[in-house]
């Protein structure tokens, strides 16, 4: 990960937008399938899950509170990661702040974050410990299949977004004459 080393340098975008993305991502998963379309929440899958999790059934007042605090972790963990991101950008980006925002560069790596939560999550909440899935049934294993393909198209449309972009460069507009560095 290339870093300026100068004040006038590039900066890299990586780590602040692969954060940023990783928290937004979880952020839509959790407001669209968790609170919007009422899929699945945390606990959802745990009556057939693979680590012998307590089952909390979705469909009871008190297996709904507790699924309930189990989104607000998640979401808790989310907003900690957005602020993270913002926080490494902010420290990153000490002048021109505005300019940084228009960057295909830093929505490329936030594409490539949200994409790496699905992986990760799809791999690790849906497939490994089976705590919950996108949503849950008959046909649950081809909704968690495409939450894991739409995972790997957002890293790699991600990852060619940022590739159009020059290195961000706070102090003025000859990036372009500067080696390439994400």
């Amino acid at each position: 990960m290339a870093v300026a080393t100068d004040r006038a340098g590039p900066v890299s975008l990586r780590l602040p937008g692969i954060v940023l993305g990783v928290g937004l991502g979880g952020f839509a998963d959790g407001i669209l399938l968790h609170q919007l379309l009422q899929w699945h929440h945390m606990l959802t899958g745990t009556d057939t899950d693979n680590i012998g999790v307590k089952y909390y059934n979705p469909r009871t007042v008190s297996g709904l509170e507790m699924n309930t605090v189990w989104d607000g972790a998640f979401h808790a963990v989310c907003w900690l990661a957005v602020l993270t991101g913002l926080a490494v950008l902010y420290s990153r980006i000490t002048r021109r702040r505005s300019r940084v925002w228009t960057s295909p560069v830093l929505w490329g790596w936030m594409l490539v974050g949200w994409g790496l939560f699905n992986l990760v999550e799809g791999l690790i909440d849906h497939q490994i410990l089976g705590i919950h899935h996108v949503h849950g049934g008959p046909h649950q294993i081809w909704w968690d299949i495409g939450f894991l393909v739409l995972g790997a198209a957002l890293v790699v449309a991600g990852w060619l977004l940022q590739r159009t972009g020059t290195p961000f460069d706070p102090e003025g507009d000859d990036a372009a004459a500067r080696p390439r560095s994400a």
